[in-house]
């Protein structure tokens, strides 16, 4: 274990403590057998045991001892799997706790095909570190080698992937290196991993430049090594890489998109990394060494939010907060054609200029993953709203026009868990922290962001109360009743048609000539057209056939086609449609 801060270390077993010896570079060594399910820790200066900065399972939480799991013991059964490449495909976002009733990996993995009927590529799943308590987000995860004990553990994950890779699917892990969580994180008392010289939202910054760094890198990128090489995991969703604060010459993240583009070369699948960045940075998916003006980190994708609210604006009509800089005519269009609706232009919501202009050349649009909905921009509303909730409520022909637009950008198109049948469940922020201190905190600073915002204090959730992450939990019984099965059917045939269409998954940035008036989207996507009637009112749309349709039995007549209010269809045409 690297301990530079210790003055002593002690290997910690049920039965006895062993003496380590100090090594090169502060690494402390013993010669000691582990077994499958040994439990052992870490004490230094003769304080408390804790668990092992890299270990994979903590049966008891994080204030427990790890147990030693080997995987490579796992018997995989994917060996003709080469992987599934990120450009041409569709996200399916889900968390491992609300996305079944039992809330473990091996019971996700039963749904498994629900999703390959779906028609989706890659399920990309929430956080799995161990954290305190039994049910969370995962951003407050503090073990990043781990997999959280209620979900299963490590072999439950392995067991997971190997299943999706049997259905034809990728799977993607969302992984947090820019903060721990506050509680059960003892890395602070064996070395530097955190740094004073930056600060996040969260509290210190993950040491990545200041002294001591160089081991706090390798801990981050030897775990991105784990997932992709000893899980199979196929690709890697960063969190809010902006707070990865790094001022060396070579930024973490190009390094980790070198380390991943040679260990895919090695195994010989395909593996990529997505990240989370608020930037509006091109640089970030422009490759390494590329760019006249940009430098390039080589990551293979990245979230571009701008494109969720201005679709969200137009479903919805909401304009508060950063949803205000959406509301002109411009922006559903603008972010159609590009990813960044601000691109060097003022943003309002921030009082400057924010992004920068995306070069088509050198960053398709497959690198930007798209949505209407998230786990962010469900969650972090009060009540946790879907499109399709209670509070928003939004008509099924709106939920199936926004569908349609989605699914027909040149972007990598993300679903989130529940969003193709409407779930009518919300999905709020929920937490079980074990500290009362860190329960109360968080209690109250949930009331007291909402409440500057003008939210009814009594009606955010509690997030500690079990409520709140029972009701989070989707119904699958909703799939039998309607619309929810008729929307799900409408999400298949429209995947289906993507996948039978090139140009409609076509990745050219600058070539959807989107034209958005009177509530009416028309995007010509080479010799198809799609229409998005999200009026109250009837259009018209030229086009010589009908594709698909929301409301059955649309025909052409005579060059054009009526497409009934708040529905949306996709002809063959050139030309858009007039109210």
């Amino acid at each position: 274990m690297w301990a530079p801060y210790a003055s002593s270390v002690e290997l910690v077993q049920p039965e006895r403590r062993t003496v380590m010896t100090r090594g090169d570079g502060d690494w402390w060594e013993c010669g000691v057998r582990l077994r499958e399910g040994d439990r052992y820790g870490f004490a230094v200066d003769g304080g408390e045991a804790r668990p092992d900065p890299r270990g994979l399972a903590l049966p008891d939480g994080p204030h427990g001892l790890s147990a030693w799991y080997e995987p490579a013991g796992f018997a995989w059964s994917d060996d003709g799997w080469r992987g599934v490449p990120l450009e041409g495909s569709v996200v399916y976002e889900a968390h491992v706790g609300t996305f079944t009733e039992t809330g473990t990996l091996d019971a996700a993995t039963e749904r498994l095909p629900h999703l390959v009927e779906l028609g989706v590529d890659v399920v990309e799943l929430l956080p799995l570190a161990s954290f305190p308590g039994r049910h969370n987000w995962g951003y407050d995860g503090v073990a990043p080698y781990s997999v959280h004990d209620v979900y299963g553990g490590p072999a439950a994950l392995q067991r997971f992937v190997d299943a999706a890779h049997a259905h034809g699917l990728g799977v993607c892990l969302d992984v947090v290196y820019n903060h721990l969580g506050p509680d059960g994180n003892f890395l602070g008392e064996l070395g530097p991993y955190f740094t004073d010289r930056h600060s996040t939202p969260w509290g210190q910054a993950v040491n990545l430049d200041a002294p001591g760094s160089d081991e706090v890198r390798r801990w981050v990128l030897d775990n991105a090594r784990q997932w992709l090489r000893d899980f199979h995991v196929d690709g890697l969703r960063l969190d809010a890489v902006h707070e990865l604060h790094d001022s060396t010459a070579t930024h973490l993240l190009e390094e980790l998109s070198r380390e991943t583009d040679e260990l895919a070369a090695e195994t010989g699948r395909t593996l990529w990394l997505v990240a989370e960045s608020d930037r509006n940075d091109p640089g970030t998916v422009t490759a390494r060494g590329q760019g006249a003006e940009v430098r390039g980190l080589g990551l293979d994708g990245q979230w571009a939010d701008d494109v969720h609210h201005a679709m969200h604006v137009a479903l919805t009509g909401e304009s508060q907060g950063y949803y205000a800089d959406f509301t002109g005519a411009d922006a559903l269009p603008k972010v159609l054609r590009t990813p960044f609706f601000h691109d060097g232009t003022y943003s309002s919501f921030r009082g400057r200029r924010h992004g920068r202009v995306v070069d088509p050349g050198t960053a398709p649009g497959s690198r930007f993953v798209v949505s209407l909905q998230t786990h962010d921009q469900v969650g972090n509303r009060a009540q946790g709203d879907r499109l399709s909730g209670e509070r928003l409520d939004l008509d099924p022909g709106v939920l199936a026009c926004g569908a349609a637009i989605l699914l027909t950008s040149p972007y990598t198109p993300m679903l989130f868990m529940g969003e193709e049948w409407g779930a009518r469940t919300p999905w709020q922020f929920f937490t079980d922290h074990t500290d009362t201190g860190i329960a109360d905190a968080t209690r109250d600073g949930r009331r007291a962001e909402f409440g500057s915002h003008g939210w009814d204090v009594d009606e955010v959730p509690d997030p500690q109360d079990p409520e709140t992450f029972r009701r989070s939990k989707l119904d699958w019984s909703e799939l039998e009743r309607e619309p929810h099965s008729r929307l799900l059917r409408w999400y298949r045939d429209l995947l289906a048609l993507r996948r039978e269409h090139p140009a409609l998954r076509d990745p050219r940035l600058g070539v959807a000539d989107a034209s958005w008036s009177d509530r009416v989207l028309t995007v010509p996507r080479e010799d198809l057209v799609v229409v998005a009637n999200l009026s109250d009112r009837p259009c018209r749309a030229e086009g010589s056939r009908v594709v698909l349709a929301w409301e059955p039995g649309l025909e052409a007549d005579d060059g054009s086609v009526e497409v009934p209010a708040r529905s949306a269809a996709i002809l063959v045409g050139t030309r858009g449609g007039r109210p």
